[in-house]
Parts: structure tokens; C-alpha cells; sequence
């Protein structure tokens, strides 16, 4: 009688709000240490299990689990370069072995920080795997303008000595993001207590509302029902898998991440009746963010409108056909959290270009105190006008400007 309940009441859900999205990653954040990892990170593979048995018994898709440490600095401070990058290879490995995808945090946290954790992370992504990283660009302390070279030229050595450049789709600078959020590549832990979060696959939500809604002030109002009635769904699981587990719960990011033909760029699309960059892009930008921010769950992370150019195949299409800049991205991020996410760009740019982009995204980001991303992608070989060529079953390719 209790499932037959509990299935009459997933019907309902889904008959108010539409099909339900997937949950993006369910993501732990744990400490770690170079002697110990494997069994914490075994143990907290099987507490991601348990989770995502949860959730799909509760009706949803659980794409991936994910483990996010804290700031891999701290836990291989002391070990020679060898040593370090032999921990940082090894969680790789138990990544693929175990069928997650691991985060080892910033390499730099505050601006003063040494460099050597740069340099050890340049020679792990040379080789990439399933593991991502990021380095802090902006904090409540303000600009870390060392941090923002360090960046650059981590960037600029990743693109020469990977294959084709794909060791930097493994790598964020984060600026204003604090910790716990589930997305990749920017999540971490801050160190204690191990906890969750959960994104969700949200823009085919966006993207039916905005089929039928044109006029602002109706979209944002439907848009937040619908997120609302789903997102709290999520939670309720969430809440349970808390609860049995004595794992903390840190939150959902309500972001509406898309992903291939699941398309943000479609939705608006369809809202402003025009390519996206066109007119009306901004406000479509504005109402998906007031609507995320409205839902009354707990909320971490971006919280608010991601535009991954090569993770949307509308979005890559639109970039192909010069319907929106760089410099067009920066201002939406104005009214929303998006930052500057897989950005394809001339594998010839110089690490002082490439900092001058990521000081934008980081003064932007203190300016109005939101968190903004940059994912730079520039591909060696390949000059404005042509094609990229990343062999990632995650993006799609398109031209360079």
C-alpha cells in the first residue's frame, strides 16, 4: 500500500511539473591523506552507491557520483614532486576503477600561496584523466592577482603539452565560489566534516516553460514552480539518504546545467524567438537566474545560469556562427552565474592575454560578489577561424574567433 502511495505521488509530481531532469552528480567531499586515500575514497564510493540507490528508488537518474577533496596542497605538501604526483595519478586511477570522478581542489587558495602545487598540477593534466582541478582567483579577501598568472600559465603549458589542449577542460579558475558546490571542475571541500551536494540536469526544465511562456514576469513565476517542485523532490531524497548515512546534507546547486542536445541555449531560444546573443538574451539570463534563486531549497554553489559554449550543441552551433562574443558572455554574467565556461580559443594566445580574460572574470566576480568560472580551451595548432578538434565525448567542436 506504501509504494503504491509513494508511485501515485511521482505520477502527480511528474504530471505538474513535466518529465523529471537528471541529477547531474551526486558529489561527497571528504579529506584525504597521501597514506590512507584509497580506503577513504573506497569507502566513500560505496556511502555514493547507497546514495544514488536512493535517489533512483525515489524516481531519479543519477548520471554520476563524484568525490571532491580538500585542496590537494594539503595533502601532499612535504612529499617530493614524484611522490605527489604518484598520490595525484593514484586517485586518478581509483576514479576509473571505481566509476567516479574525482576533484582535487584548488591548487592555490590564497594569493600568496607557492607555486610549486601549480607546477605539480601542469604535469598531471599534461596527461589528463577523469580528474579535475581549479585554482582561487577571487575571495572575500579580494583580487588574488598572483593567482591569476599562475593561472594563465598553467593554462598556456596544459594546451601545449596535452593532446590537443584537452588537459584544461579539467580545469577551472574560480573566483568568489565557495565550497561544497557539486559541479566540476571548480567543487571542493574546505577541510572537516564529510558532506554532499547534488546538481541536476535543469535546463530541459528551462527549456518546456519556456515552449510556453514569452512574457518575463509569467516564465520566471512557472520556471520557479517547476524547479521548486522537482528540486524539493530531490531534497526530500537527499534528506533520507542524510539521515541514514549520517552524512551532512550541503545542499543542491539549482543551476540548470545543460548537456549535448539538452540544450540552456534551445530554451532561450525558444523564449526570445531569436539565435542566442540576439536581444533579450540578458533578460532570459536575468529571469533563469531570479527563478533558480528563488527556490526554497538548501542552495549552494553557482546557483544561478551556466553557458558551457562546448558542452551545448546549440550553444557550440551559435559560437560556430559568431551569434555571441566573449565579451557578450561577461555581460550576462552580469545578471547571472555564469562565468566564462569552455571557451575555445587560438592555440598561439599568450599567457599575458590569456590573464588579462581571467582577471575580467575575477573582477567581475568580486564587483558584484557572485561565483564566476573560467574554463579557457586554447588549442595548439589551430588558428581564429578554424575548428577545434577535442576528442571528448563531452563537447562538441566548433570555430575559433
Amino acid at each position: 500500500m506504501r509504494n503504491a502511495i509513494l508511485a501515485l505521488a511521482v505520477s502527480t509530481a511528474v504530471l505538474t511539473a513535466g518529465p523529471r531532469p537528471k541529477v547531474r552528480a551526486i558529489t561527497a567531499f571528504i579529506d584525504v591523506d597521501a597514506q590512507n586515500y584509497a580506503r577513504q575514497i573506497e569507502d566513500t564510493v560505496k556511502f555514493l552507491d547507497s546514495a544514488r540507490d536512493t535517489l533512483a528508488a525515489a524516481g531519479w537518474e543519477v548520471e554520476t557520483i563524484r568525490i571532491a577533496t580538500q585542496p590537494f596542497p594539503a595533502y601532499t605538501k612535504g612529499l617530493s614532486h614524484e611522490a605527489a604526483l604518484s598520490v595525484l595519478h593514484g586517485i586518478d586511477a581509483l576514479g576509473a576503477r571505481l566509476q567516479f570522478t574525482p576533484s582535487i581542489g584548488p591548487a592555490m587558495w590564497n594569493d600568496d600561496d607557492p607555486a610549486g602545487p601549480v607546477d605539480l598540477l601542469i604535469d598531471f593534466l599534461a596527461a589528463p584523466g577523469r580528474t579535475n582541478a581549479s585554482l582561487i582567483t577571487a575571495a572575500e579577501d579580494g583580487i588574488h592577482w598572483n593567482a591569476i598568472h599562475q593561472a594563465a600559465r598553467l593554462v598556456k603549458a596544459v594546451s601545449q603539452r596535452s593532446t590537443r589542449g584537452q588537459g584544461n577542460l579539467n580545469f577551472a579558475a574560480i573566483a568568489m565560489l565557495k565550497p561544497y558546490g557539486p559541479f566540476y571542475p571548480g567543487a571542493y571541500h574546505a577541510g572537516g566534516s564529510h558532506a554532499f551536494s547534488i546538481g541536476v540536469e535543469g535546463a530541459s526544465v528551462v527549456a518546456e516553460v519556456f515552449a510556453k511562456e514569452h512574457d518575463p514576469r509569467t516564465a520566471e513565476k512557472k520556471l520557479a514552480e517547476a524547479l521548486t517542485q522537482h528540486l524539493r523532490e530531490v531534497e526530500a531524497a537527499a534528506g533520507e539518504v542524510a539521515s541514514r548515512s549520517g552524512w551532512t546534507y550541503a545542499g543542491i546547486d539549482p543551476t540548470p546545467a545543460p548537456l549535448g542536445e539538452v540544450s540552456i541555449g534551445r530554451a532561450i531560444e525558444s523564449f526570445i524567438g531569436a539565435p542566442f546573443g540576439s536581444s533579450g538574451t540578458m533578460t532570459a539570463a536575468a529571469v533563469i537566474t531570479r527563478a533558480v534563486q528563488s527556490v526554497p531549497v538548501k542552495r549552494v554553489g553557482y546557483s544561478g545560469l551556466m553557458v558551457p559554449i562546448l558542452e551545448d550543441a546549440v550553444l557550440a552551433k551559435r559560437w560556430a556562427e559568431g551569434t555571441y562574443t566573449l565579451d557578450a558572455l561577461l555581460a550576462y554574467s552580469a545578471v547571472c552565474a555564469g562565468g566564462l565556461d569552455t571557451i575555445p580559443l587560438p592555440g598561439d594566445i599568450n599567457e599575458e592575454r590569456l590573464a588579462h580574460i581571467l582577471s575580467d572574470v575575477a573582477t567581475l566576480a568580486y564587483k558584484w560578489q557572485k561565483p564566476l568560472a573560467a574554463r579557457l580551451l586554447p588549442a595548439p595548432g589551430r588558428k581564429s577561424g578554424e575548428r577545434t578538434q577535442f576528442e571528448d565525448s563531452r563537447m562538441a567542436n566548433t570555430v575559433i574567433h
